[in-house]
């Protein structure tokens, strides 16, 4: 007999697909769509009043991109924890071809071309990992994941796209990676001494790890610990985003007044500097207005991972979450000058169209959990279809 993946549990009954679009979390899309037209309006600004080149685009990414997110939302979860690996191994292989056949910008090779969207694999990636991760450590019980053997798959199933970023390279991209497979472990309950052990050995190999990265790496992070030591140069970019952030004050200058964006002064202001803009045209008062927001998704993340009756969906919903907000924490921390520059974009105000889709995809996963929160599905009968 094939082992199921569980039924319902008697008090969630088989939902229809129009029950399940009235089970969408609506207060969260409105949210998510408030994130985006604040994300709209500072392109349009950062194009110096005009929706082309950015703006326009970015608009029809987030309209396929909320109808992608909500077909995903009402799919089964148990559809999603059997699509997990496939998914993951198909990341993994866009990972691989971007060694053969991806695009060159900006000194690294990072995207395929796919004359419609610059895909850019290392983002569909993050998703992957966690949905792996969450299926993987679905299986065993609490016991089983604290001996040592059983964390040889997942660190693998971390390991190899770190690897093929860092390759790349895209240091930021990687370090993320790491961060979400830890917080992966951290979930499904593996003990707190192991990660002492990892931090330990990572502190211990940092003089390898200096001879091993890039030129350009190795400046951005002398550059973090003194801007100004190259201040027309490697330094040019956290000095020009501060001025900025220092200018906009309470309220800041006003929409499409920013000097430092509108006189080209900052650079990339379009995608990794964007949070820069806002701050100076809107000032502290807009700045965490945004965060504000993204703090209410977090808290809606959390709230809907922790009532899944399914572990699955649990880690997959926290998971998702703490993606979301590695996003938030290290561009607002990279732009402050708190941390080195790393790339690392701002979800859903960022220009760019793998990010924004990847994003969506996560919210349509998360939301997959929140309507389907009440499925149970046996551990015991996943373990026997592994």
């Amino acid at each position: 007999m094939t082992p199921t993946y569980g039924d319902l549990s008697s008090d969630a009954p088989r939902m229809t697909l129009g029950e399940k679009l009235w089970q969408v979390n609506w207060i969260l899309v409105l949210v998510i769509c408030a994130i985006s037209a604040i994300g709209f309006a500072m392109l349009y600004s950062a194009g110096n009043g005009s929706f082309d080149p950015w703006s326009s685009r970015q608009i029809g990414r987030f309209v396929v991109g909320l109808v992608m997110m909500i077909a995903v939302a009402v799919i089964d979860i148990r559809i999603w924890l059997r699509l997990a690996y496939p998914l993951y191994f198909a990341s993994l292989s866009l990972l691989v071809a971007v060694e053969v056949m991806g695009e060159i910008g900006m000194g690294a090779q990072r995207w395929i071309d796919l004359r419609v969207i610059q895909l850019q694999p290392s983002e569909l990636m993050k998703v992957a990992v966690v949905l792996a991760l969450a299926r993987y450590f679905h299986g065993p019980t609490l016991e089983e994941v604290w001996r040592p053997t059983r964390l040889v798959v997942p660190l693998l199933l971390v390991a190899l796209p770190v690897a093929l970023v860092l390759k790349q390279p895209d240091l930021g991209t990687a370090l993320m990676l790491m961060m979400i497979g830890g917080a992966l472990f951290f979930l499904a309950g593996v003990r707190l001494w192991k990660f002492a052990v990892v931090v330990v050995l990572g502190l211990g190999s940092i003089p390898l790890v200096w001879q091993m990265l890039h030129d350009y790496q190795r400046q951005r992070i002398l550059t973090f610990l003194d801007p100004e030591r190259d201040a027309l140069g490697a330094g040019y970019h956290i000095l020009q985003s501060k001025i900025a952030l220092g200018s906009g004050g309470l309220f800041g200058r006003g929409f499409l007044e920013g000097t430092q964006g509108h006189l080209n002064f900052l650079p990339e202001r379009q995608t990794d500097f964007i949070f820069t803009m806002l701050a100076e045209e809107f000032g502290f008062a807009g700045s965490m207005t945004l965060i504000g927001l993204f703090v209410l998704v977090f808290i809606y993340g959390f709230v809907i991972g922790l009532r899944s009756r399914n572990h699955f969906g649990r880690l997959l919903a926290l998971g998702l979450t703490v993606n979301l907000f590695l996003y938030v924490f290290i561009n607002t921390a990279m732009v402050m000058g708190l941390i080195p520059v790393v790339g690392v974009p701002m979800p859903l105000i960022s220009y760019g169209g793998t990010v924004m889709l990847a994003v969506l995809f996560g919210f349509g996963l998360i939301m997959s959990v929140y309507i389907h929160r009440d499925v149970r599905i046996s551990r015991r009968a996943h373990e026997a279809r592994l």
